[in-house]
């Protein structure tokens, strides 16, 4: 059992070393890769949507 939880103290002082190493990005960086995020979402719900309309129109054209 003490084996099992050095093992751990070791991964969680090398997690703490590796998180020191990140480089973070800064607030303009997180808030412009959000948005891009957000509107390109947006933009592909909408095209799916109307892909979605179109596939429906043209099934009930068929069946009717």
């Amino acid at each position: 059992m003490g084996k099992a939880l050095e093992k751990a103290r070791q991964f969680l002082r090398e997690v703490r070393a590796e998180l020191k190493r990140v480089t973070w990005p800064s607030r303009k960086e997180t808030l412009g890769s959000t948005s891009v995020v957000i509107i390109l979402v947006i933009i592909v719900a909408v095209f799916l949507g109307l892909v979605d309309l179109g596939l429906h129109a043209l099934i009930r054209q068929i069946l009717s």
